[in-house]
């Protein structure tokens, strides 16, 4: 996780250095450079760099809300016939997945998108006799977890991992009430704990805590009608907070099982996404990726963040999850078709990108992507592009390459 945290219209600041520099073993944003004002530090190679990315704050208000959610307007008649078509489907006594996944591409309604999420994650079966079973098995699984393992995070073997967990976790969100409160960071620093010691070949990653947020929210609108951001999770039943604890670290292991090459040593995943990325890039925009190379910006200084952390820092949550429902809809959509909206993101900036012509000012704009006021719309539009582009290149990886 980037350990600077700086607003737009602020000065940079050097971020803190971590405690440990043996806890994440893998390359990780600490180790990409930052912007400074010294043209000279600027254009030294990636490799000799050792310094911070900025990121922004991004102060919106409402950050998390789904833009139908309580308060909004009246569903139209066609967001109505939606609904019931999903309603449909999961009432089904076996849901047909190819027509779920059909249904959910274009955005889940908020109401049935907690149970579609842990159907097409594969957390949950088709079958919808078997799902209570389902539910009740894993979550005494997950809490068996952490009754075997959670003691050991004060064990010298595993303090390291635990304590850069318990450092990463209030920079997740720092300006939305819910994720500032003790309950849902200890619910995090659990989550994570467990998924590290499960996973032993990539261990915790910083930017794994940012893919925690997404299903920890959804979860929670079952149980929260509007202004989640500010919800009181105190106020719900203490069982309650354990099915969706145990929800959020089940979907985000399914999540993660697809993309672990991306937080294995030296990020591997990563590294050929972010080259693939170059590539796709250069054959569809020729003169934004020209214009990068003229002025010696490398796609590993912007591009490693949007692969290690699926764009959740580019983007308001509430477009990650929009987001994430066509993740969960397309074959491979964490990892393949996740590229394809990249190029279509950075693609989407042209103009923006056209108009710098100098290292720190490009820089600056693609680690800084004005998406604040982003909804439903822009996220159609991009997914949109990112569709296109998969289907002129698709299954012809060597078309990257002009």
């Amino acid at each position: 996780m980037t350990d600077t945290d700086v607003e737009i219209t602020s000065n940079f600041k050097r971020p803190e250095e971590n405690s440990s520099p043996t806890i994440v073993t893998s390359v990780s944003e600490d180790q990409l450079h930052r912007v400074t004002t010294d043209a000279s530090v600027l254009r030294k190679p990636l490799q000799k760099l050792q310094s911070h990315p900025f990121r922004p704050i991004i102060p919106l208000v409402a950050r998390i809300s789904d833009q139908n959610a309580s308060g909004a307007p009246s569903m139209t008649l066609r967001e109505k016939t939606r609904l019931e078509k999903f309603r449909q489907l999961l009432s089904c006594p076996n849901t047909d997945l190819d027509e779920l996944r059909k249904c959910s591409w274009p955005g889940i309604p908020r109401d049935v998108r907690p149970i579609t999420w842990r159907l097409l994650s594969g957390y949950l079966p088709a079958n919808k006799d078997r799902r209570q079973m389902t539910l009740q098995r894993k979550r005494a699984e997950y809490f068996g977890f952490i009754e075997q393992y959670y003691d050991s995070r004060n064990e010298e073997h595993h303090q390291d991992t635990y304590r850069q967990i318990h450092i990463d976790i209030p920079r997740t969100n720092p300006l939305i009430p819910l994720f500032q409160q003790p309950l849902v960071q200890e619910i995090f620093e659990r989550i994570l704990f467990i998924w590290a010691i499960r996973h032993p070949a990539s261990g915790y990653v910083q930017g794994i805590n940012d893919l925690v947020t997404p299903f920890f929210v959804v979860f929670l609108t079952e149980h929260v009608e509007d202004d989640v951001e500010n919800f009181d999770v105190s106020t719900l039943s203490p069982e309650t907070l354990k099915n969706i604890e145990a929800d959020s670290f089940w979907s985000m292991s399914k999540l993660l099982d697809g993309i672990q090459d991306n937080y294995t040593f030296a990020q591997p995943g990563i590294q050929k996404n972010v080259k693939a990325l170059e590539e796709l890039v250069g054959r569809i925009d020729g003169q934004v990726h020209s214009h990068l190379q003229k002025y010696e910006v490398e796609y590993l200084q912007f591009a490693f963040r949007w692969m290690n952390n699926l764009l959740m820092r580019e983007l308001p949550l509430r477009c990650t999850i929009r987001l994430w429902d066509t993740y969960q809809a397309e074959p491979e959509g964490f990892s393949h078709f996740h590229l394809y909206v990249c190029a279509a993101f950075l693609i989407k900036w042209r103009k923006e990108i056209l108009d710098e012509v100098d290292f720190q000012g490009l820089l600056m704009l693609l680690q800084n992507l004005p998406t604040i006021h982003w909804g439903n719309e822009e996220i159609g539009l991009l997914l949109a592009e990112a569709y296109r582009l998969k289907y002129m290149f698709a299954d012809a990886p060597n078309h990257y390459r002009r």
